[in-house]
């Protein structure tokens, strides 16, 4: 199985300011999955343990039944579950043929204690990612 690139890898906004040493340590903790169109990756009101980052591809996000956005190479998804377990906000469902990397929960959390910088980058995109939501729903 391979691992993401460095490129990849900062392709992330939380990750974009990682020097190449950090970068190749967590792309080592990441997990290569390929899915099928149609298969669920995340799902709605389930808990998820990982975070993924898309290789290639396309997928569609829905909340209920409305879909809220696309997803393609370099886009990301799961970041709530880098924080805790609890239930996901939407549902992820391939579109076309998908090769994504998985961070998972126990991996990202040391990583994040060794770099503040990385802990507050998050703490940033959920609070945009929670006003998205906010506006969505009025």
């Amino acid at each position: 199985m391979s691992k993401p690139s460095l490129d990849l890898v900062r392709s992330v906004p939380v990750f974009t300011d990682l020097d190449d040493a950090a970068a190749g340590r967590l792309a080592e903790d990441f997990i290569e999955r390929q899915f099928a169109p149609g298969d669920v990756i995340a799902t709605e009101g389930e808990s998820g343990l990982n975070f993924f980052v898309v290789e290639s591809g396309e997928a569609t996000v829905t909340v209920g039944d409305r879909e809220v956005r696309r997803l393609v190479a370099g886009d990301s998804f799961g970041e709530v579950a880098l924080v805790d377990k609890s239930a996901r906000s939407a549902t992820v469902t391939a579109a076309t043929p998908m090769r994504c990397h998985a961070l998972p929960v126990w991996s990202f959390r040391s990583f994040a204690q060794s770099n503040p910088d990385v802990t507050w980058k998050l703490l940033e995109l959920l609070a945009e990612r929670l006003r998205a939501a906010e506006a969505r729903g009025s």
